[in-house]
């Protein structure tokens, strides 16, 4: 038996700018995982989670159009590992092996609804984990990534891989991704080992020291998103040339590298001017692309937050599930947390996951 987990993730600033090439963000690694188990099995093999199927399936309006907005299972994602890794062993003449894979999860609430940490990355990196050890591929952390970046790209074109890169290596990290439409690309007609030995233009994955001073809290609004939805109908909005969208990089990229530079520096002031700024650049990118990224419910969140001395934001793409709040010693958590419960915001009891392998880039 061989056993594999991921933790989930927190966007903590990025968010949307980071599907291009190139562009920065700001995540961590949380102490709630999806654990897969790997057992060798012989003519086929099985997969079972506990949790597939549970997870409610909505629905929205795009331009007048009803659409169901579901979040691709888990099996997908998983089948995609086992294909992506299969792929390399081949590569390395190995051949394929039959195998019973079972996950787990406490990424989500104990009704089946997410709480938006990122499971299918999380369920990505620890299959390719569990599949490295049985096929004894010996990859070190950066292949892993880039494998499960690879996995996920090939059910999600448009996924940034920052949800990977927090699964994969854990703790505080600046993530900007590659280009993934080149990587698909690529990895049809040059195969996996090539792709893992030269560099991906783009992609940078730097650890990042935890803000000095300041508490990260999380909140959850209760009401899921879709990722995919909203992500997708701002690169819609890219495509059919909004300048708007230019102003949205620049003032995206300005927030998060005042962030980074102020975690680097362990500046508490400019860090929770930092995230202020990344909220306000997010807001501004809805108010333009007529998307509500920001909920009722989150604004209710960040606003108590701020009330209470704190700097808070939405998390991720928005539109339900989580914010984060940072805060310094003085606010008033207390009043903050009184203050959620009554707006019916679950506060998360999460904590940022340790560290796991050096990254070499």
């Amino acid at each position: 038996m061989i056993r594999e987990q991921a933790p989930g993730k927190l966007f903590i600033a990025g968010e949307y700018a980071v599907v291009e090439p190139g562009e920065p963000s700001v995540l961590v690694a949380v102490d709630r995982h999806i654990a897969v188990e790997v057992e060798p099995a012989d003519g086929h093999g099985t997969i079972a989670s506990a949790q597939y199927g549970r997870a409610p399936l909505l629905w929205s309006r795009d331009d007048g159009v009803v659409v169901l907005d579901q979040d691709h299972a888990p099996y997908d994602y998983v089948l995609s590992a086992i294909g992506v890794v299969e792929q390399l062993a081949a590569e390395r003449g190995i051949p394929p092996l039959f195998c019973d894979i079972r996950i787990s999860s406490r990424l989500d609430d104990v009704s089946g609804r997410k709480f938006g940490l990122g499971s299918s990355a999380a369920v990505t990196v620890a299959t390719v984990r569990a599949l490295d050890r049985l096929y004894g591929l010996n990859l070190d952390p950066l292949a892993l990534f880039r494998l499960a970046l690879l996995a996920t790209i090939q059910v999600s074109p448009s996924a940034s891989g920052g949800d990977v890169a927090a699964s994969t290596f854990g703790g505080w990290i600046a993530y900007s991704a590659p280009d993934r439409e080149q990587l698909r690309g690529e990895l049809a007609s040059t195969g996996v080992q090539t792709l893992l030995d030269r560099p991906w233009p783009g992609l940078s994955v730097r650890r990042l020291p935890a803000p000095a001073g300041l508490r990260l809290l999380v909140g959850w609004t209760g009401q899921p998103a879709s990722t995919e939805r909203l992500v997708g109908s701002v690169q819609h909005r890219k495509s059919a040339g909004d300048s708007r969208y230019r102003e949205f990089l620049t003032d995206s990229r300005a927030a998060v590298q005042q962030l980074i530079a102020a975690l680097q520096g362990q500046d508490a002031d400019a860090t929770l001017t930092a995230i202020r700024r990344a909220r306000a650049a997010l807001g501004d990118l809805a108010r333009h692309a007529g998307l509500q990224i920001e909920t009722p419910a989150l604004t209710a969140l960040c606003e108590i937050a701020d009330a209470a001395g704190a700097a808070a934001k939405s998390s991720g793409a928005g539109g339900g599930d989580c914010g984060i709040v940072l805060a310094p010693p003085d606010a008033d958590i207390h009043r903050m947390l009184t203050e959620w419960e009554l707006n019916d915001i679950r506060h998360l009891d999460l904590h940022v996951q340790e560290t796991n392998g050096t990254i070499h880039e």
